[in-house]
Parts: C-alpha cells; sequence; structure tokens
C-alpha cells in the first residue's frame, strides 16, 4: 500500500515515515515472504482455473478498464493507481459479519472471514488467503523500502501488501484497503463474477500426521489441492506448537478441494480409511496425542450420510471383525491452514510416511495419476 497523508500538522515525508512504520512493520518484511504452492488446471476452453474452480485468467486492459468505469473515485484511485485509504477509515475494518470478501473490480473472491483478524494496523487484515491462485504479488520498492504488493490474479487490481508478521498458523498479514474489497455476506446471492465456473467439492479427513495423508490424496486423479493444517479445535489460529502440546482440541487434518465429476466423496472416504488405521484411538503409529485422532469433518448432510454408511459397513466387514473403528464423524469446523513449511512436506523432503497409499487405492477403486509408494 502506499500511505496517504492523514496528520495536516506533519509535513508529508514525515508522516509517510511515521504511517509506514507503523502500519506496516519493518522495511525487510516484504523480502522475508515465503511462496505458497499455486495449484491450477487448463480446461478445454483455455481458461486457467484455481483450485476452488474459479476463472482466474488474466483479463485484457480493454476489459479492465470497462470494468473499471463503474468504480468510485476512491476505489479507482486504490485499484488502478496503487492508492491507501486513509487508516481507520474503511468501511470493512470492523465487519464481524461471516461471508466472503472479493475484487471490487472483477468480483474475483479473495479472502474470507474466518481468516480475518484484528491487526491493530488500522486495515482490514487476513492471516491467508481465498486461494493461492487468487493473488498475485510483486516486489514493491517504492518509498525506499522492499515490500510485497498483493494484487488481483485475474484483474490486477491493487489489493494492499503482504508481511511475515501475522498470527499462527501462516505468519502471514495480508492487508487491505476496504475500497479494494466488496463483502458477500454468507446467505446472501453470490454475484455471477463471484461464482466458480467449474463445480467443486472439499472434504476434510485426519488420520494422523498430515504429510503422508497430504501426499496419498494429491495423486488421486481429480482432486485439484491437498493443504494440511488444523481443525476441530477450540482456539483461533493455533500454531503447530500450540496443536502439539494437546490442549487446543485440534487434529492434523488435510482440506482436500475435488471435481465430484471424476471422483466422489465415497471414493475419498473409502480411500482415507484404508490409508490409515482407524481403529486407533488418539494415535498413528508412533504418534501419539488427541491432534493425530482419525476423523472425517464433513460439509453438509450428504457427506455426513455417505461417511456414516461407508463406516457402517466397513464396521460390518470381515476385515474388522474384533477391531473397533473409532474415526470420529462430525460436521467440519473451521480449517486452518498448517505452516508453510507442513505444506507438501514428502514432496519437498523425500521422506517416506508409513500410511498405505497402495491399499488405499484399490479400495477405492482408482489409479494414482503418479507411481505411489506406500508400505
Amino acid at each position: 500500500m502506499r500511505t496517504t497523508t492523514t496528520i495536516t500538522t506533519f509535513t508529508a515525508a514525515a508522516i509517510l515515515v511515521v504511517g509506514l512504520g507503523a502500519a506496516f512493520g519493518p522495511p525487510s518484511t516484504g523480502s522475508a515472504r515465503k511462496e505458497t504452492a499455486v495449484r491450477t488446471t487448463t480446461d478445454d476452453q483455455g481458461r486457467i482455473i484455481s483450485a476452488a474452480g474459479h476463472d482466474v485468467t488474466p483479463l485484457s486492459r480493454e476489459k479492465v478498464a470497462e470494468l473499471a468505469e463503474k468504480l468510485t473515485p476512491e476505489q479507482y484511485r486504490i485499484t488502478q493507481n496503487s492508492g491507501t485509504e486513509q487508516a481507520f477509515c474503511g468501511t470493512l475494518l470492523d465487519n464481524k459479519k461471516d461471508g466472503m470478501y472479493t475484487c471490487v473490480v472483477c468480483g474475483l473472491p479473495l479472502f474470507k472471514s474466518e481468516h480475518k483478524f484484528t491487526s491493530g494496523t488500522g486495515w482490514p487484515s487476513f492471516f491467508v488467503g481465498y486461494d493461492p491462485a487468487h493473488i498475485s504479488e510483486k516486489t514493491d520498492t517504492s518509498y525506499g523500502m522492499v515490500r510485497t504488493e498483493i494484487n488481483c490474479a485475474r484483474c490486477d487490481a491493487h489489493l494492499g501488501h503482504v508481511f511475515s508478521d501475522g498470527p499462527p498458523p501462516t505468519g502471514q498479514r495480508y492487508c487491505l484497503n476496504s475500497e479494494s474489497l466488496e463483502f458477500v455476506e454468507k446467505g446472501d446471492p453470490v454475484p455471477e463474477a463471484s461464482r466458480p465456473v467449474k463445480k467443486t467439492e472439499e472434504a476434510y479427513f485426519a488420520g494422523g500426521c498430515f504429510w503422508g495423508v497430504e501426499h496419498a490424496f494429491q495423486m488421486i486423479p481429480g482432486v485439484f489441492s491437498v493443504e494440511s493444517g488444523y481443525q476441530q479445535g477450540e482456539v483461533r489460529n493455533p500454531s503447530y506448537r500450540q496443536v502439539c502440546n494437546g490442549d487446543t482440541g485440534h487434529a492434523e487434518s488435510v482440506k482436500v478441494v475435488f471435481d465430484p465429476s471424476k471422483v466422489s466423496f465415497e471414493q475419498l472416504t473409502r480411500f482415507f480409511m484404508v490409508l490409515h488405521d482407524p481403529t486407533q484411538l488418539n494415535r498413528q503409529g508412533p504418534d501419539f496425542g488427541t491432534q493425530y485422532r482419525s476423523g472425517i469433518y464433513t460439509v453438509g448432510p450428504d457427506q455426513q450420510k455417505i461417511a456414516t454408511k461407508v463406516l457402517k459397513d466397513l464396521q460390518e466387514s470381515p476385515e474388522f471383525t474384533g477391531r473397533r473403528i473409532v474415526t470420529e464423524v462430525e460436521p467440519a469446523e473451521t480449517f486452518y491452514p498448517a505452516e508453510d513449511y507442513h505444506q507438501d512436506y514428502i514432496e519437498r523432503t523425500g521422506r517416506a510416511c508409513h500410511v498405505d497409499i497402495d491399499g488405499a487405492f484399490r479400495a477405492a477403486d482408482l489409479q494414482p495419476t503418479t507411481g505411489s509408494t506406500g508400505h
């Protein structure tokens, strides 16, 4: 963001230094950013589709100019000329309603209400975006500082900046201008421009250490993305250290975004139930603690019904004679993405994880997109 003059008794230069220092942290924070995995696919129309199912194909300059004609002068100044609204004056700063925040220019979803936090900087702040493919980043060297500017990936509208001084679990602070955003309250009609163009669903599974579970689900055809995180606990924005202490109530889980036309939730559930040992209570192999419990966290009544049926079928099968399945099935609560170093851990390190990937594929009647390396 670029700060504007807000205190008339100071010189413009003095205000600039004070504003940037107080609101945006030290100049070096922009250079400390970690890369976030961006997963997209290209459909048969040549459109770039995000893991969340949205069209993120960059718009032409002509289309952006057309869309920008609807903006107010202040919205235009900020989104098209990299401006910044005055601190503590944004209309969305204190918004506590549930919903999503979209780009004011093109309507692309950018942030969710559950990831918003009070930073004290005077601008709406979030610790993670709606989807990594929805936000682009570039280096901003204005005012003698090195910062990371964030823009809408579809229309390149200026949104603000991101810094590495946010809360757990991501440690990121996306600092936004209210004027760059539109808020769509949960339950209200979603504008056409903010709707996904490809139907996707979300599913959540907890089966011990999330590294191996994440790795295995990434091999399934029809799965757009898999993210490790924390779920079903009582503490907001938990860190890995807090979760490991065992007193937050969270389970190490994975968020799976998938195409239901290519793979069903039932197949994912059957895959998961063989991938780990669902009879181990609050542990998986050498890992002990409630954070390693087995769980399926459902989105909507259909998933709840399917998961319950699959577990009942398995419990009554010869394979589980004399062994009780302890997997919990309950509605999904807020999912908090884990720290960056947990994401794609096995792909990055090459370490093995004791899950039965081969058996899971056989149980779900699926073929992996890459060679599996299960045990």
